[in-house]
């Protein structure tokens, strides 16, 4: 193929491409060449065209079609004008996270970053390229509150940070406490900015703090996060201290459904999920997790018999794009390949931190660089979902800003949904299942739990 474009780019430029000799000819017998002989100032000149067509060919010999992405194929422009066309949610940016909560001062430059940077993977600019219109902000606490205390003044002052964007960009960025509201804005052409407390340890011992963080605009609430808390257990803590919800845990599911926030169970316990769907009154949502199929054996993901009591209960599982989250064989890859970069520099009595230990982290880097999913991983999670517990059960919790380096080739940031859409159109999807996808499932869920607090 690349052969005959270059053939057809020579004929275009009037001169032969063809070979002065075969190898495979007798001596002297050459084929007659196809084009006159030019000048040689007009070959020369010609002959320069066409190395520089040869060179951004070798360059970029596909320069439109990148990890099975085709920007030229009408269907991604379709993708594009559909992640446009319809509400696009992601339930969970870590941006807040990214830019610094301790010490945080509303400066100029602080809060142009959510505009545009050059940095992350958040920014307006980029968002509004890939049709993203609903970040949930994560107000995520750390385990180490939960310890030492300070776990709501910490969300409070997240929140403060915000607001602090809201106020100094409303002709971009707008409140959205409900689903009517994110319609509203959608129509205005302004992006809203939900939030939800990643870490229900905010909330600290008191189910009065649940009215105070509605009223705030928390409109979800992770039960917990890295570490078993005053809720329940977390997937990432073998300690088990509850064996699931905790007593208190249960009231505040019961709580959440009558104030109005949405219960993620993400980073919880199997054995935690289970006694939420029994406690809770509404449908819950995972907002930022994946498929335990494709990595067997870590609980941060849903099973398939998870998945399928979630959509019993008509609840949405958002998939997370982390590689971690997506693909096993990467995972174990590049923990292999860190175990021999820590021996190597264990010899050398070196750690990481060590300033001396850059040359030879860089050095094992370039030799070993770090394996990365990409977006066609994406789709199959969202596929899987499909197959196991129907359309109606899926959505987009991308962790964009809370994975570190660790996104999949072409959906490295909010500019890129679009990429995702095209491949799920590509398996067949139509406009209503993208829209579900996008933003359906998840104002579902919220809608339900708008309704039964409101009575």
């Amino acid at each position: 193929m690349a052969h005959n474009l270059i053939r057809q780019v020579a004929a275009r430029l009037s001169f032969s491409f063809q070979s002065q000799g075969d190898p495979d000819q007798p001596s002297g017998k050459h084929q007659p060449a196809k084009f006159p002989v030019l000048p040689q100032r007009s070959y020369l000149r010609r002959m320069r065209l066409l190395i520089g067509f040869l060179t951004l060919f070798m360059i970029n010999p596909m320069a439109h079609t990148q990890h099975g992405i085709d920007v030229q194929d009408p269907l991604w422009k379709k993708a594009d004008e559909l992640a446009h066309r319809f509400i696009l949610i992601d339930g969970h940016v870590d941006l807040p996270y990214r830019m610094g909560v301790k010490n945080f001062r509303p400066t100029k430059e602080l809060l142009g970053i959510p505009i545009s940077s050059e940095k992350g993977d958040f920014d307006y600019e980029r968002a509004r390229k890939g049709g993203l219109d609903v970040p949930f902000l994560a107000v995520y606490v750390p385990a180490e509150y939960q310890q030492d205390g300070g776990a709501k003044a910490f969300a409070d002052q997240t929140i403060d940070m915000i607001e602090s964007i809201l106020a100094a960009h409303p002709d971009k960025f707008a409140k959205a406490p409900t689903v009517q509201s994110v319609r509203d804005n959608f129509a205005k052409g302004l992006m809203s900015l939900p939030m939800g407390m990643e870490n229900g340890a905010g909330i600290e011992d008191d189910l009065a703090n649940l009215t105070h963080f509605h009223n705030r605009g928390i409109r979800y609430i992770t039960l917990t996060h890295s570490k078993d808390n005053q809720i329940c257990d977390s997937s990432y803590d073998d300690a088990r201290t509850w064996n699931g919800l905790s007593p208190f845990g249960k009231k505040v599911v019961a709580e959440m459904n009558g104030v109005g926030i949405m219960v993620d169970i993400s980073h919880v316990s199997d054995k935690a999920f289970y006694d939420v769907l029994e406690v809770s009154r509404v449908p819950v949502i995972a907002s930022h997790s994946s498929c335990r199929t494709f990595t067997p054996g870590w609980q941060r993901n849903m099973d398939d018999d998870m998945i399928r009591a979630l959509a019993e209960h008509n609840g949405v599982i958002q998939i997370n794009f982390g590689s971690t989250f997506l693909d096993k064989k990467v995972d174990q890859a590049n923990k292999a390949n860190r175990k021999k970069l820590d021996a190597i520099l264990e010899k050398k009595g070196l750690t990481m931190e060590d300033a001396a230990a850059k040359t030879h982290i860089d050095a094992f880097r370039k030799k070993n660089p770090t394996l990365f999913s990409d977006v066609e991983m994406v789709a199959r999670h969202v596929d899987h979902v499909v197959k196991i517990a129907g359309i109606d059960h899926v959505g987009l919790g991308s962790d964009f800003d809370g994975v570190g380096d660790s996104l999949p080739t072409g959906l490295k940031d909010v500019s890129q949904y679009p990429n995702l859409i095209y491949l799920l159109l590509k398996k067949g999807y139509t406009e209503q299942d993208i829209e579900k996808i996008c933003s359906g499932n998840v104002l579902r869920v919220w809608s339900e739990v708008e309704r039964f607090a409101s009575n």
